[in-house]
Formats: structure tokens, sequence, C-alpha cells
């Protein structure tokens, strides 16, 4: 089965930039829709950026448009996300997921990691 191991979550100062990555293991990367989502406490799982199998189709949510980038490298079967100008309500555990060809219909994500926490101090 897929598994996805997010990494490079910690601590930060606000207005510090953190890069988080998520490898695959156990399936077809290079096909995958791949998205980071993150969750904090008490609010809903927020879906924060995605991209394509080839790395030119993405979108972001329009709160972190401008200040997360999110990228992937096929060869390496992982994506990345970097975080610039982090503030204080980016604190939340961040996830990586994986979307199949077939499940682009249905626009659900099949795999998902176990997250990694960032922490941004004031």
């Amino acid at each position: 089965q897929v598994q996805l191991v997010e990494s490079g979550g910690g601590l930060v100062e606000a207005g510090g930039t953190l890069n988080l990555s998520c490898v695959a293991s156990g399936g077809a990367f290079s096909t995958y829709v791949m998205a980071w989502f993150r969750q904090a406490p008490g609010k809903e799982r927020e879906r924060l950026a995605q991209i394509a199998w080839d790395g030119e189709n993405y979108d972001y949510a329009d709160f972190v448009k401008g200040r997360f980038t999110i990228s992937r490298d096929n060869a390496k079967n992982t994506v990345y996300l970097r975080m610039n100008n982090l503030k204080s309500e980016d604190s939340a555990i961040y996830y990586c997921a994986a979307q199949t060809r077939a499940s682009t219909w249905r626009g659900t994500f099949d795999y998902w990691g176990q997250g990694t926490q960032v922490s941004v101090s004031s």
C-alpha cells in the first residue's frame, strides 16, 4: 500500500520560513495529484495547495497564495511545501495527501500521511 511520510515541521518564529517534505512509497507517485492540508485544534482540515503529476498545474488556497509554494520531484517520489512569512495562525499539523487518477473524477484523496507539527511563535 501507499505510504506517505511528512517531515520538516518544527518551531519557527513569525515571519520565518519552513520547508516541508513528503516522501511516498509503494505506489505510482508520478501519476498522483499531490496536496498539502493542515488542521489546527478546534478547526476543520484545510486544503492548502495541490499539484498535478507533471508539476505544471497547481492550485492554492487564497489565504496562503503568495506565501506558500508547492513543488514535486517525481524522481524522488517527493512533494514539497515551502512556507514563507509564517504567522501564528499557520500553527497546525500539516498533512500531505495523494489522489490517484481514478479518484480525480471524484475529487477525493486516497492516501494520507500522519502529519508533521508546525508551530509559529510570535
